[in-house]
């Protein structure tokens, strides 16, 4: 090939590597963008799978609280049923014993039961006069004691009536904070969702771009390497041009060399004086010219 053609040639490989070299910026660059959207959008992906697991916790100390507050609620209406029944029991024990009531008043009864009393500790009483009296005081007891009863079962029933609005206030107060956390449990759970099926777009979206990324990287991946192969054949080309460019040049020098020679020893027979250079390089060509 002569070194003309060599020379176009390389001109040709060079203009080559020219557009072959935008081809792979403009790729590269292609190629950057989506590796710089696709690693956005995962970081993004990572934040919104955080904030999901902050609101499943969330959302579980909810439900964990609203699991609490159901059992104190039941427990709180159990007690209240319970002390319903229990009213409603001595209330009917009431209506029994009202059945019972003696025809004298509490008062009186009682007054009679203590003057009786009275008069068998400071009275001096025949032994049938204090027998009748203290049979009396039995009778009276006896009589007294359903007042007793009544009275009883009237301070349990007050008693369990101002537990039961306590406890109907504790468990309507339950009862509120219970909606109120499933509520609030229910808001994050629909939020849980919903950022559950964002963090699914974005993950396929990244996917996506992944694919593109790997797409594009492999579409630079033959420009790079028919640049690779272009700059070794000018590689090639240049390396033969400076071999020929040192063969031609050792050429002319021994042309040269062979004519400053001829021209030395047509002196020499003339019987002219030489030069320095012309004394020398006749020396190395002919030792005898050196003696």
């Amino acid at each position: 090939m002569a070194e003309q053609q060599k020379t176009n040639e390389i001109a040709v490989i060079n203009q080559q590597l020219v557009v072959l070299k935008e081809q792979v910026s403009k790729a590269n660059a292609e190629t950057k963008t989506y590796a710089e959207k696709r690693d956005k959008l995962n970081e993004q992906f990572r934040k919104t799978r955080q904030e999901i697991y902050e609101l499943t916790n969330e959302r579980n100390q909810l439900n964990e609280k609203v699991k609490i507050l159901k059992q104190q609620r039941e427990e709180a209406r159990t007690k209240i049923r319970a002390n319903i029944e229990e009213i409603k029991t001595r209330r009917q024990k009431l209506i029994e014993l009202k059945k019972k009531t003696p025809k004298q008043s509490h008062q009186e009864l009682q007054k009679e039961f203590t003057d009786i009393e009275w008069k068998i500790q400071t009275t001096s009483l025949d032994l049938q006069e204090e027998k009748r009296l203290i049979e009396n005081v039995k009778q009276l007891e006896t009589q007294l004691s359903v007042y007793k009863k009544i009275e009883h079962h009237n301070q349990k029933i007050t008693e369990l009536q101002k537990e039961l609005d306590t406890l109907k206030t504790k468990a309507n107060a339950f009862h509120q904070e219970l909606s109120e956390t499933a509520q609030k449990s229910q808001e994050i759970h629909v939020n849980m969702t919903a950022k559950i099926g964002t963090s699914k777009n974005i993950k396929t979206e990244a996917d996506g771009l992944h694919s593109t990324y790997l797409q594009a990287k492999e579409k630079a991946q033959p420009l790079n390497d028919e640049i690779k192969k272009l700059i070794e054949k000018r590689a090639k080309l240049q390396g033969t041009l400076r071999e020929e460019e040192e063969i031609k040049k050792k050429t002319a020098e021994h042309a040269l060399k062979e004519k400053l020679g001829s021209q030395a020893r047509e002196k020499l027979q003339r019987g002219e004086k030489l030069s320095w250079n012309e004394f020398q390089l006749l020396s190395e060509d002919d030792p005898q010219t050196q003696d």
